[in-house]
């Protein structure tokens, strides 16, 4: 019961930065975790960035610790990614992914459509 559209992607020079947006929208839907999801071409879809909505937890995978951000506007209902020294290897299209279960488990079960950052060298 939840939609998500991001917002933010486009192409940058290595060192740059670019911020990302996920939008939530819906009828008395609750977040239970918030990731960022990324998938480049010919490799397996990785989580890149998560976040317990109500807590505001975080998580990073290794390669963005540091240059990565995410956060949460509770008012907006809307999650950022700040993405800052990019590397050509964060190529990839980004899609926001939402846990909207209770259910003791972390299971993405609504996804936006992706927007896609290129990073070039």
């Amino acid at each position: 019961q939840v939609q998500l559209v991001e917002s933010g992607g486009g192409l940058v020079q290595a060192g740059g930065s670019l911020r990302l947006s996920c939008a939530a929208s819906g009828r008395a839907f609750r977040i239970y975790y918030l990731a960022w999801f990324r998938q480049a071409p010919g490799k397996e879809r990785e989580k890149v960035s998560a976040l317990t909505w109500s807590e505001g937890v975080t998580y990073y995978v290794d390669s963005v610790k540091g240059r990565f951000t995410i956060s949460r506007d509770n008012a907006k209902n809307t999650v950022y990614l700040q993405m800052n020294n990019l590397k050509p290897e964060d190529t990839a299209v980004y899609y926001c992914a939402a846990d909207t279960a209770y259910d003791g488990r972390e299971e993405y079960d609504d996804w936006g459509r992706g927007t896609q950052v290129t990073v070039s060298s």
